[in-house]
């Protein structure tokens, strides 16, 4: 698969990088051309690596989602992975509802919401697996969009979960804020959610 990565930072690089050894066509476009370089050789603008993917990793921070979406042109038909998360002090979300935004924005795109619930360290591991059980990835999206996305999680030893439609994503973003918020304070948040017995 093709798959352009807007950003190159942490999230870019951890999930680049996995996508890269499965096998996949990874090429980025940040506005530090020398960091997206270590993340592929194949580096570009916002505008060409748009055209040349099928899939495109929005990995960008929060604030500079709306100008990379308005630079990158036309994203018609493209799968675009929203992995952000507008959270500002005191854990509090500063978009309300980022994914239905970046869809208003990507008219023509099929938005999907994923990845945006772990921190970087833990897409760099390979696989991610706690106490024996593979990392479950929610993801919110139409269903075809859902599907490409689901193959990308399992090529990172991960198991996909549709999680809905976009108009889910909004509560994904919210159990992200509560859930770090809960980090911060000293809690030990994943004790939250027990798993269902056998």
């Amino acid at each position: 698969m093709r798959i352009g990565i807007f950003g190159a930072g942490g999230m870019a690089a951890a999930l680049g990088g996995q996508w890269a050894a499965a096998g996949h066509e990874v090429m980025v476009a940040a506005r530090d051309q020398a960091k997206a370089a270590e993340i592929s050789p194949k580096v570009g603008t916002w505008s060409e690596i748009a055209r040349t993917s099928e899939v495109i990793l929005l990995a960008v921070p929060a604030a500079s989602v709306a100008e990379v979406v308005a630079a990158a042109g036309d994203l018609s038909g493209k799968v675009l992975i929203d992995c952000t998360n507008a959270v500002g002090p005191g854990a509090r979300l500063t978009v309300p509802d980022q994914a239905a935004g970046i869809a208003l924005s990507a008219k023509d795109a099929h938005v999907v919401k994923a990845f945006n619930l772990c921190a970087v360290d833990v897409w760099r591991m390979t696989p991610p697996v706690f106490g024996g059980r593979p990392l479950a990835v929610p993801i919110c999206g139409s269903p075809e969009a859902v599907a490409t996305v689901s193959s990308l999680v399992r090529d990172l030893g991960c198991t996909p979960l549709n999680a809905g439609g976009l108009d889910r994503a909004k509560l994904m973003e919210a159990t992200m804020a509560f859930m770090v918020g809960l980090w911060f304070d000293g809690h030990d948040a994943q004790a939250c959610f027990p798993p269902l017995p056998v």
